[in-house]
């Protein structure tokens, strides 16, 4: 989550024109609606539903590295992944503070925090944005040019843990720390690339694979032999491929058919938040072990199917180009 932080460029998004942001928007809107009417339809549990309309941009991030952040598709997907993390972040803290305190006033109590962290976060950036546009000195006093100490990536990390320590005393979902954590480090020090650099080759490299490592041995490939397992794997990837697919039809007056497939199938892959939503229901039980199980494994058939099926599509782009 700090790393897809990292890639949020809000002069990127606070720049873009008013029809992409609002064609972004009905993308979102689109696509959430149409997800949660199909999981009405075939009567999908509550938690099921709430995971299937999810967007993260983790996975497009390592997409951005692989294609490069100027392809116009990234670009579009950036706009309106960053729109739908936010939005799924939040959702995901509201479900989270509902698992722990029940839909009573508690949790209006902590939205009201929520909701004072992010006015708190917006107030604290235009303070610290004048700061530095009026002393623009204070930047390389605290990333300095010539750096011999890794004083950049102390910085960083301080306020990753920083952020995470305020999202755990409030009890908010730590994801939303670690995310504004990256987009603070992204919209302050976005010419220090080589501090991008020394993080992404550590998280991509390294702690992302980890992650995968960890979702994977979590899986009991027994629960493979469970009916009902695959088949409901496979019905909610459909599902939520398809919702994407259809909403992307939007975007095809901002772009081209083939790059609105493509940003349709870049933002399919919210792995992180399906594998949070899927544990917070689990252990309030919420949900069966079953659809535990469907959940984790949609997440994966998501990436197998949107991964190939890009590599495949920008293959066919570089041939016709």
């Amino acid at each position: 989550m700090f790393l897809a932080g990292m890639e949020v460029d809000l002069k990127q998004l606070t720049s873009s024109s008013k029809d992409v942001i609002q064609k972004s928007i009905i993308f979102i809107s689109l696509m959430a609606f149409i997800s949660i009417s199909l999981g009405m339809i075939f009567r999908l549990n509550a938690i099921t539903i709430i995971s299937m309309p999810l967007i993260s941009i983790g996975l497009l991030a390592s997409l951005s590295k692989t294609y490069g952040k100027e392809q116009p598709w990234i670009k579009l997907a950036f706009i309106a992944g960053i729109l739908g993390e936010i939005i799924s972040i939040a959702a995901l803290t509201v479900l989270d503070a509902a698992s722990s305190t029940g839909f009573n006033v508690s949790l209006i109590i902590k939205i009201g925090y929520l909701l004072l962290f992010i006015l708190a976060v917006y107030i604290i950036y235009r303070l610290l944005h004048l700061l530095f546009w009026w002393f623009p000195e204070i930047k390389s006093i605290l990333v300095p040019k010539v750096d011999t100490s890794d004083q950049d990536i102390r910085l960083a990390m301080a306020l990753f843990f920083i952020l995470i320590a305020v999202m755990f005393s409030f009890e908010l979902e730590l994801a939303l720390g670690s995310f504004i954590a990256g987009i603070a480090i992204s919209a302050f020090f976005h010419h220090e690339k080589k501090l991008e650099e020394k993080i992404s080759s550590i998280g991509f490299g390294f702690l992302i694979p980890i992650f995968f490592i960890h979702v994977g041995a979590s899986f009991d490939l027994n629960s493979l032999m469970v009916e009902g397992v695959v088949t409901g794997a496979i019905l909610i990837t459909v599902l939520m491929l398809m919702s994407r697919i259809l909403a992307a039809v939007v975007l095809k007056k901002i772009t081209k058919a083939k790059d609105a497939l493509l940003i349709a199938l870049s933002l399919s892959m919210p792995l992180t938040l399906l594998v949070a939503v899927a544990t917070i229901g689990y252990e309030t039980q919420w949900i069966d072990l079953l659809s535990y199980y469907q959940l984790i494994l949609a997440s994966i058939f998501e990436i197998i199917i949107s991964m190939t099926v890009i590599k495949i599509l920008n293959a066919n782009k570089k041939e016709e180009d």
